[in-house]
């Protein structure tokens, strides 16, 4: 090999002119507008490349971030593929160095400087490069340019792509910030949400049993019987009266009194299917839509009962669990609010109460 083919690549000047210079002012104040307005890093990334190469004129451009003590290559824009994607150590590449040093690194020739990992550049274009820290102060990252010849990149090239830099950092900052904003933003909202939903199920359900109210039945049970009528499905509806809960308050006390309310509740959960409305009205009254039934009025009846006498079977308490219930068959045909089927329902409660004893 002759002596002229181990000789170091002539190093060009580059020739940036003034009016290069101007171009490159202007391209700048775009970048930092387009970065003033970025909400994610992945603007800033996009912006950030782009921008870089088209500053100096190079043939790739590089954004690197500080990851853990490594150089992690984020992004690019090169005319071949660099390093996207890929991790090194603080102390074994260039933009490690910038960070390291918080200063540029201007290198007109990779294989004169010792700086350079020639390895993992001698199957890239690189020839020459600079590297500029993002944020001098405290480097957060690190913008490069390369060329595919050995240059010596001016003084004002350096100045631009550091000018880039710091609006990066400033840029990147921001984000921060505004993520964080955004993210209190949805959590103070799903607190709200939170806040907004447990308030109305207080507002829908009994303090006692865990049933709807009144209130709460009403808001359930009225679409769900229309949406049965448009559907041509029959209902059942039944007003339900526990017997003795005089009785035991005024033998045993309220507590007593309440203990049996929340298990004819308790009965009435588990007995039916998981799709029936269940209300306690107050006092001592429970009313029950069933949509689409998978039995006739005697059945369902039948069902709650027998789960009361099995209950009293199977617990030892001092009173026993009976009601007295009115239920009414809806077919779809048939007219009536929720309201007035519920007022029929309680007619035949009293009828069957004034008929004989409870029923067991």
């Amino acid at each position: 090999m002759t002596a002229e083919a181990l000789a170091p690549e002539p190093i060009t000047s580059g020739g940036f002119t003034d009016a290069d210079y101007t171009r490159g002012m202007e391209r700048l104040m775009k970048a930092v507008q387009e970065l003033s307005m970025a909400r994610s890093l992945s603007d800033v990334q996009r912006i950030v490349r782009t921008s870089a190469r088209e500053l100096t004129g190079c043939d790739g451009a590089t954004f690197i971030l500080r990851d853990n003590g490594k150089c992690y290559y984020a992004d690019e824009d090169a005319i071949e593929p660099l390093w996207k994607g890929m991790r090194f150590p603080m102390e074994a590449c260039v933009s490690g160095w910038a960070m390291l040093n918080k200063d540029a690194a201007a290198i007109p020739d990779i294989y004169q400087d010792a700086r350079v990992p020639h390895d993992a550049y001698r199957p890239t274009f690189v020839k020459s490069m600079v590297m500029v820290p993002i944020r001098t102060l405290d480097p957060i990252g690190a913008i490069g340019n390369y060329w595919s010849y050995a240059r010596q990149p001016s003084e004002r090239e350096i100045g631009l792509l550091q000018a880039l830099a710091d609006s990066t950092s400033i840029a990147m900052e921001n984000v921060q910030v505004y993520t964080e904003l955004e993210q209190r933003v949805r959590e103070r909202t799903a607190d709200l949400e939170k806040a907004k939903a447990e308030i109305h199920q207080l507002s829908i359900s009994d303090e006692l049993t865990g049933l709807l109210n009144r209130r709460g039945f009403f808001v359930v049970a009225e679409p769900a019987l229309e949406l049965a009528k448009r559907n041509r499905h029959s209902c059942l509806v039944a007003f339900l009266d526990v017997n003795g809960l005089k009785r035991v308050n005024d033998g045993y006390g309220h507590e007593m009194g309440d203990e049996l309310i929340r298990d004819v509740a308790a009965v009435l959960r588990s007995t039916l299917r998981n799709s029936d409305i269940i209300g306690r009205m107050g006092g001592d009254e429970f009313c029950i839509l069933v949509c689409d039934p998978d039995g006739d009025l005697p059945v369902f009846k039948k069902r709650i009962l027998g789960a009361f006498r099995a209950f009293n079977g199977t617990h030892d308490r001092v009173y026993s669990l009976s009601a007295s219930i009115g239920m009414l068959h809806v077919w779809p045909a048939e007219d009536g609010t929720l309201e007035q089927l519920l007022a029929r329902a309680d007619e035949l409660m009293y009828e069957e109460k004034r008929a004989g004893p409870p029923q067991r």
